[in-house]
């Protein structure tokens, strides 16, 4: 019986680095990872000094991806890593997460899930190949009481939905940081290093897969308004997209970096003919669910009344706050359940698999190609690929 912590190598996360560190916290939350090995930055001085800051052996500190695969996939089988954890631009995401998979690490990425669509798809038959477990880590699927909405939505309490709106606003891109060497903004605005999308690929994927995952239905064309409103940006910072879905309902989402004082209030809603509900993260222990002939309701994380998967992913009694960091980790916790379950022989349980894999990936790829195109052009409406 595998009783012990998963092994994880890092790509990425070094010196300057925002989300590594977040990644790091999240897949330590729970006591089910440790991390033994990192390549953490392109230049192997920078990945030396991170590894130092990690108190890592320098012999499981690696100057390349490259290397660090090789070398792993060279020791025995009881110290090499199980999984690697990719947190770098996007440009840097489809090769070692291929290069993985091909010699038999399971994969965490940081979403969204590639440079392109073409590649999405390419590394979503590698992973099927491969018979390995992929998580792409978009964070707000993780929370508690979305988990809670996507299954009241489910239990077919609201009839059939017609509206679902989705919103994430930001405001720090609203003037040109790129230009003062925030290495933040600097890569997501460089179309050589996020792709095509700048907002819509940061966080409008984000709003996509929220969208998607808490109805239940999937987009099957949309319709964009795509925006450069800081003069001198290469890629959007503002966008609204209107969405069909294919039991027939209508979205709106909108994706933002220019709604200058917001910070990240992701917020969804969704109504069905029967009733609704409500999300956002500025109060996310919250679920408030509506109906047209009695008083509004309010679903509290960590109450009994709450589904499996919700409570499956809360750790605390009702009333302490879990936020961003725990929904964060939530998926590594699946993850690894799930690894650890499968290495012993068993049976994962649907809450454990309930964290994004390589179909939301690609997904989320295809909307980014989608909302570029329409944006561009005069037609407006783009079907999604079948």
């Amino acid at each position: 019986m595998l009783n012990r912590k998963l092994r994880m190598g890092m790509i990425g996360g070094g010196p300057g680095a925002f989300i590594g560190a977040v990644h790091r916290i999240a897949a330590f939350m729970d006591g089910q990872i440790e991390l033994v090995c990192g390549a953490f930055s392109s230049d192997p001085e920078k990945s030396k000094q991170a590894g130092e800051q990690l108190n890592l052996p320098l012999t499981r500190v690696y100057g390349s991806y490259k290397e660090m695969i090789r070398a792993e996939k060279a020791l025995p089988p009881d110290q090499q890593m199980e999984f690697v954890s990719i947190v770098t631009p996007n440009h840097v995401h489809f090769e070692p997460a291929k290069l993985a998979l091909e010699n038999g690490f399971h994969v965490v990425l940081d979403k969204p899930m590639t440079f392109d669509l073409k590649e999405a798809q390419l590394l979503k038959e590698i992973a099927a190949k491969s018979g390995l477990y992929f998580c792409l880590t978009h964070t707000y699927t993780g929370f508690p009481m979305v988990k809670e909405a996507r299954q009241q939505v489910l239990s077919g309490k609201f009839g059939k939905i017609r509206k679902v709106y989705v919103e994430y606003p930001q405001g720090w891109l609203s003037s040109f940081i790129e230009a003062d060497n925030n290495k933040q903004a600097s890569w997501r605005t460089d179309p050589k290093q996020s792709g095509i999308a700048g907002a819509m690929g940061d966080i409008g994927t984000h709003a996509f897969n929220l969208a998607e995952y808490v109805s239940g239905l999937q987009v099957t064309k949309l319709c964009a308004d795509i925006n450069i409103v800081v003069d001198g940006r290469k890629l959007d910072d503002d966008g609204a997209v209107l969405l069909k879905f294919d039991n027939g309902a209508s979205g709106v989402l909108m994706a933002t970096q220019i709604a200058t004082g917001e910070e990240n209030n992701v917020k969804i809603r969704v109504y069905g003919e029967k009733g609704s509900l409500e999300w956002k993260q500025d109060d996310c222990n919250s679920l408030l669910v509506k109906w047209p002939d009695k008083p509004m309701e309010i679903f509290r994380a960590g109450a009994a009344y709450t589904s499996s998967f919700s409570r499956h992913n809360t750790r605390i009694p009702p009333g302490h706050p879990e936020g961003y960091l725990e929904a964060f980790a939530n998926h590594y916790r699946n993850f690894a359940l799930t690894v650890k379950t499968s290495l012993n022989g068993g049976k994962p349980t649907p809450e454990m698999l309930d964290f994004p894999g390589t179909e939301d990936g690609v997904r989320g790829m295809n909307f980014v190609e989608k909302v570029i195109a329409s944006g561009k052009s005069d037609a407006k409406w783009i079907e999604f690929d079948k």
